[in-house]
């Protein structure tokens, strides 16, 4: 059993639970530390960090940013940010205000497609937090027209499909660079996802560790054995910090459990240590 995840979502972004609801189940897992990394916003940080203190337990302050990849979907997630990170922040802003516009064409294509969803509909789905496709794959389901959300994703708003639109997004330099200027520690998540060979996936981590890249997501739920075997070796290979998480998100994704994954996730203790190891290295407090 895990006692850390450093890879985490609330209702700020897309996940379901609310930052409170997140910690109280973290502190019903027998997590000991945990970092909320929501999509493109910090604003549920305040209120886990409230949670947290209260239950006696550890949060990591946190964010993950989408990024622009020519192979696959590319994520970076950023750890220990500060209180209030001002660059970062507008940064965030700049990309909502993108994301509402994506939004509304979506909405516009599934109602050509007879499927109707209000962005009045939308807002209540995601109470507050930024919305994503996944508040849209639960209406479509929640409406009756899919049943599941990875149908709504793979018939309707996932890439490629009828009603996909993509996303303003940042370029790999750009968030790392932008993380970097808040004192953040820098991980590449879900290596996996980028479907590289492991020599392509060596001059690919080469490439980011050139803007500041400090880590790699080494033990995640959808890694095999052979995924978590490969990605320590190049970590170590090439000096990275190791991280790892759930990638938890609720109902979103439901056979994903904080800690575990699917069940067989297991993030080594000394992870969070070696992380603060790291940044201890380079002059920064965790």
């Amino acid at each position: 059993m895990s006692k850390i995840d450093l890879h985490t979502h609330s209702t700020a972004s897309d996940g379901t639970l609310t930052p409170t609801e997140l910690m109280e189940l973290a502190k019903e897992s027998g997590l000991e530390a945990i970092a909320l990394t929501d999509h493109d916003t910090t604003g549920g940080l305040k209120e886990a960090q409230e949670a947290a203190d209260r239950l006696g337990i550890e949060l990591i302050r946190g964010c993950e940013l989408s990024v622009k990849h020519e192979t696959g979907f590319m994520h970076i997630v950023g750890l220990f940010l500060p209180d209030n990170p001002e660059k970062l922040l507008e940064k965030m802003r700049w990309l909502n205000e993108h994301r509402v516009s994506r939004n509304a064409k979506i909405l516009e294509k599934l109602e050509g497609l007879g499927k109707h969803i209000t962005y009045e509909e939308l807002e209540k789905k995601a109470a507050g937090g930024t919305i994503g496709r996944p508040h849209i794959a639960l209406l479509l389901k929640e409406k009756g027209y899919v049943e599941s959300v990875e149908e709504a994703f793979r018939k309707f708003i996932g890439d490629f499909a009828p009603a996909y639109v993509p996303k303003v997004e940042l370029t790999p330099q750009e968030a790392i660079e932008l993380l970097k200027s808040e004192n953040a520690t820098v991980i590449l998540a879900h290596p996996c996802t980028l479907r590289l060979s492991y020599e392509e996936m060596y001059h690919e981590l080469k490439e980011l560790m050139g803007y500041g890249l400090d880590g790699l997501e080494c033990y995640y739920t959808d890694h095999s054995t052979k995924n978590t075997l490969e990605f320590t070796s190049l970590a170590n290979r090439l000096g990275l910090v190791a991280s790892g998480g759930s990638d938890f998100h609720g109902e979103v994704k439901p056979d994903i459990r904080l800690g575990v994954g699917r069940g067989t996730l297991s993030i080594p203790d000394d992870v969070l240590e070696k992380l603060r190891a790291h940044r201890a290295k380079q002059g920064l407090t965790a």
